[in-house]
């Protein structure tokens, strides 16, 4: 396909995809020629804009005004006219102050990068945490909050936290808790949630010898194991979206808006895209319409050869690619080095 353009064309259409990235207006002849040197006359600047519509790569909103880019324009700047915006020194170091300053516990790890992206790209943020199955139980315990209930914490060497409060059984005390702790502490220790196995709650419930208690227990116990099985999706920036020009009618981003509180939804989009590198999605590229005026950019992290999850950037057609791609990037190779510091 880029056989049909020549370098005039595709200088023209870089320079229009950077002037309405950069003001959302629709670009004229007379823009281009004043702003950038093309080296040639708004006459001919306006031939080529008129060819490149006609191919496809611009539209025209209306016959009065200049032209904006298509999904097909976009596609062509992206694989081959981008201008290369690499995250900068400076930039590098505020990101990882940032991580030191706010992550104690590995979900942070995870909203870090959500607010870091959405705050950099001033766009939607959306970041796919991993099951949580591969951290290692480290302890339990009771906490007592009355005379009737005690909070329960169960912790894990990534982090991971689960904590819930239970009514103590008649006739149980908080000591009979405290027992009970040390118990599944001994018996649990060094096991990964994937691999605590009936045998090891077996053995618990002949050591505890009351029913009421085990079953107590094992409650915690099976509601961190559900919860680490799950995948976990954090949200970042939707207010940044409002912010954007194209949006500012909110009855048109609404639905947008309502879809992005579909997290299941909104996980079956992050998994088709999951693959090796960076993928950009574009406009008329993707598949639900609620998103074909918006662009979705997306990469996945690996740790160790395993895939662990998916972080993305959510805009409009219009969001500032080369900006938001080099930092998801780089927030690919940095989220890996950051999760391992948890030893995960």
């Amino acid at each position: 396909m880029s056989d049909e353009l020549d370098a005039r064309k595709k200088r023209v259409l870089r320079a229009v995809i950077d002037d309405y990235i950069e003001s959302a207006e629709p670009v004229g002849s007379r823009t281009l020629a004043r702003k950038y040197d093309l080296g040639v006359s708004p006459a001919t600047i306006r031939n080529e804009m008129a060819d490149l519509e006609m191919l496809g790569y611009l539209e025209q909103l209306h016959t009065s005004s200049g032209r904006i880019p298509s999904s097909k324009g976009y596609r062509f700047y992206v694989d081959g006219l981008i201008p290369p915006k690499p995250v900068s020194d400076e930039e590098k170091e505020r990101i990882d102050k940032w991580y030191r300053a706010r992550v104690r516990r590995i979900e942070e790890v995870f909203q870090e990068t959500a607010r870091i992206i959405s705050q950099v790209t001033r766009n939607v943020s959306l970041v796919l945490a991993p099951q949580m199955t591969q951290a290692q139980f480290r302890c339990l315990q009771f906490l007592p909050l009355d005379d009737r209930r005690v909070i329960t914490v169960l912790m894990t060497d990534a982090g991971f936290i689960e904590n819930k409060i239970l009514e103590m059984p008649s006739g149980a005390t908080f000591e009979d808790f405290q027992r009970m702790a040390k118990v599944i502490n001994m018996r649990l220790e060094g096991h990964t949630l994937r691999t605590i196995e009936q045998h090891s709650l077996t053995e618990i419930r002949d050591e505890i010898r009351d029913e009421s208690l085990y079953e107590a227990a094992l409650e915690i116990i099976h509601r961190a194991l559900d919860s680490g099985r799950r995948e976990r999706l954090y949200l970042g920036g939707t207010t940044q979206m409002l912010e954007q020009p194209e949006f500012h009618d909110v009855e048109k981003v609404k639905d947008t808006l309502l879809m992005l509180e579909e997290e299941e939804l909104m996980k079956d989009i992050l998994h088709a895209h999951m693959g090796d590198g960076l993928e950009v999605t574009i406009g008329q590229e993707n598949e639900d319409k609620h998103f074909k005026d918006s662009s979705i950019i997306t990469a996945t992290y690996h740790l160790d050869g395993e895939l662990l999850g998916t972080i993305a950037v959510l805009g409009p057609t219009r969001m500032e690619y080369a900006k938001a791609m080099s930092l998801l990037e780089y927030m690919n190779q940095n989220l890996t080095d950051v999760i391992k510091r948890f030893h995960w």
